[in-house]
């Protein structure tokens, strides 16, 4: 396909958007846990801030940072990916900015727009000030501040951790591309639908250039989809060159596993701390992987652009962030306790209860149209069962 006719292709994607994320943004939002937060300082790029903490945070706090794809809003990717879940599970704080229609027609992070994708100016800088607003308002530990997006979330993770470094401790590419490659519409093209290859040193220097920082460099963990056709593939093996020049390790991996069955490559420093890691989910087109982790818990429901894959990338990101390892101290301490012995007369009271509505539904026509007396059928079921005189 020609540069221009993906161009056209663009043009029309608002158009096709309002139709295919309309139905799937529509319930999600009342199902995060998401609260917006306002005046949370500066807002030169005009995003929305929404987060989220749980009850219990592990020690020392973290925060997690989550930027959705195109079409999106930060509640449906937060239901679709489960982030929200994996905070309250793990103990960490959430945050999701959100794109606002205004800023682009598809909802997209602007990560090749110059004015957005620059230190203190635009997007960037907001996203900034809602962290800085986060780490003060939750007495976050500044060492550990991590970051994930998908698609123009995951461009705009590149952004945040090639302008601002020295915030974050890690972070998480999924289908998404690397900083620096794009400073307008036309490179931005060029970029998803044909990943030009470039020198590691090239790619190293647009991060290098795009800050005052010298290292340490944060930790990349890099996902992407084999068949995808949104953003062509060969955009992973940029981003990993790029985070590979940073710090300083060779571009054969020190390692090649399999994952859930899928392959991950990996690269650790001299004290054998992983710094860069890849996985390339095999035959998966655009989106965030989903599946089972580790502990047997689902993280995310299907939906536009999040791909039941058997591997749950949410999961394994947040593993890579080192978040995983906390338990609640409610759940230490139910799990502590023995269990309580069942009444006896339990087994016998969902019998009961069966039996109560049947009673209730063999009464004259009539007398139904009045529909179930609750507290009669109930009052008749812990009877039957001993449980009332």
């Amino acid at each position: 396909m020609s540069l221009a006719r993906n161009v056209e292709l663009l043009r029309r994607l608002p158009k096709l958007d309002s139709l295919r994320f309309a139905e799937f943004g529509r319930s999600p939002d009342s199902s995060s846990p998401l609260q917006e937060v306002t005046g949370f300082g500066d807002n030169p790029g005009a995003l929305r801030m929404f987060a989220f903490v749980p009850a219990q945070l592990q020690k020392p706090r973290a925060l997690v940072v989550v930027l959705h794809g195109c079409g999106q809003t930060a509640a449906a990717y937060d239901l679709g990916a489960g982030w929200s879940t994996l905070a309250r599970h793990y103990g960490f704080a959430l945050l999701m900015p959100e794109q606002q229609r205004i800023n682009n027609g598809n909802t997209c992070f602007n990560w090749f727009n110059p004015e957005d994708t620059a230190r203190d100016s635009g997007e960037a800088r907001s996203i900034r000030e809602m962290i800085a607003h986060m780490v003060e308002a939750h007495r976050i530990d500044p060492r550990r501040v991590f970051i994930t997006g998908l698609s123009a979330g995951g461009g705009m993770t590149s952004v945040m951790l090639a302008t601002y470094p020295e915030v974050f401790a890690a972070g998480a590419v999924i289908a998404g591309l690397p900083y620096g490659i794009a400073s307008n519409l036309r490179e931005a093209l060029e970029g998803m639908f044909h990943s030009p290859a470039r020198p590691a040193r090239e790619l190293g220097d647009l991060v290098r250039n795009a800050s005052d920082h010298r290292g340490p460099w944060p930790k990349m963990s890099v996902w992407h989809g084999s068949a995808d056709r949104t953003v062509n593939p060969g955009n992973a093996n940029e981003i990993v060159k790029q985070w590979l020049d940073l710090h300083d390790l060779p571009a054969v991996p020190m390692a090649e596993t399999h994952v859930d069955g899928y392959p991950r490559q990996a690269w650790w420093n001299k004290d054998g701390e992983t710094l860069v890691e890849s996985y390339a989910i095999t035959d998966m087109a655009h989106g965030t992987p989903l599946g089972l982790a580790d502990n047997d818990q689902r993280y995310g429901i299907e939906g536009a652009f999040l791909i039941e894959a058997g591997i749950s990338s949410s999961y394994h990101i947040a593993k890579f962030f080192g978040l995983t390892g906390w338990i609640a101290d409610a759940k230490k301490r139910a799990e502590a306790k023995p269990a309580k012995p069942a009444l006896t007369p339990a087994p016998h009271l969902a019998r009961s209860i069966r039996s109560a509505v049947a009673e209730q539904t063999a009464e004259p026509k009539h007398e139904q149209a009045r529909g179930f007396d609750l507290g009669q059928i109930i009052t008749r079921a812990l009877t039957a069962a001993g449980l009332m005189k």
